[in-house]
């Protein structure tokens, strides 16, 4: 298994949960990237207050504010991110931003599965338009011709919750806009992954394990896997990444998840 090493990182929903714990993992690396972009709905709001105590102590550190589901608010993203970055390119591209909404297959409407889908699927698709050239670049630079984390890559955050062979935890909660939006981020990565590839750019969809966030702790049962775990886990496949896994889908332990 390789290092990670990256010059940059963007990682959405850096605000909390999983996504601010990879915030925490990346700046506490040996060999930490020069720049990693923490991006947030709501940069300066009482929910963000964990990230401006961390950027208060890390000057590589960069809160961008970002909606996902906002075009013109993910093009001025790129290009902030752009600036800081100056003639550089962008190495790993993170879609953590998320959202779920615990309603049953008889409950689900329109507008949550609209807004779901929105957010977890749209998102990540508007995302790896705007942020290509900058992937594009790193790549370009790169010394390496194989595909890996450390040359470009998007990493998709998904959910074993999408699998339709699986259909993790249906028991616990039926969730039927975000199984729905997970399956299509599933589809949406092996598009990227094929439409990207030629640009050197490596596209994963990656199951972060039922953890315990806000998220993953709305159902009745405590879930097994912490935060500090799954992020710690997750940096070792996206270091072991390489040509083959391209368009995959794979857990936080690196095992294959049946689409």
């Amino acid at each position: 298994m390789g290092e990670l090493r990256i010059h940059s990182v963007l990682v959405t929903g850096a605000n909390r949960g999983i996504g601010l714990g990879l915030v925490r993992h990346f700046l506490g690396m040996p060999n930490p990237p020069k720049w990693v972009f923490a991006a947030c709905r709501d940069p300066k709001g009482q929910r963000a207050q964990e990230l401006q105590n961390l950027a208060s102590k890390h000057p590589n550190l960069v809160i961008i504010p970002l909606e996902v589901t906002d075009p013109a608010s993910i093009k001025a993203a790129a290009a902030r991110v752009g600036e800081h970055l100056g003639g550089s390119g962008l190495n790993l591209l993170i879609n953590n931003a998320g959202m779920a909404k615990p309603k049953s297959l008889d409950n689900e409407t329109l507008e949550d599965m609209t807004q779901v889908y929105t957010t977890n699927t749209i998102g990540p698709l508007l995302l790896g338009q705007a942020f290509l050239p900058l992937l594009k670049k790193a790549a370009q630079g790169s010394p390496s011709s194989a595909l890996s984390c450390s040359k470009a890559a998007i990493i998709n955050m998904s959910s074993s919750g999408g699998s339709i062979e699986e259909v993790y935890l249906w028991n616990y909660g039926q969730a039927v806009s975000y199984r729905c939006s997970k399956a299509a981020l599933n589809m949406l990565t092996k598009c990227q992954s094929l439409g990207y590839r030629q640009h050197g750019v490596l596209c994963v969809a990656l199951h972060p394990g039922w953890v315990q966030t806000d998220m993953g702790g709305a159902a009745s049962q405590k879930p097994p896997v912490t935060v500090e775990e799954s992020v710690g886990g997750m940096l070792k496949v996206l270091s072991s990444l390489s040509e083959k896994e391209t368009g995959t889908f794979l857990d936080w332990e690196g095992e294959v998840v049946p689409w």
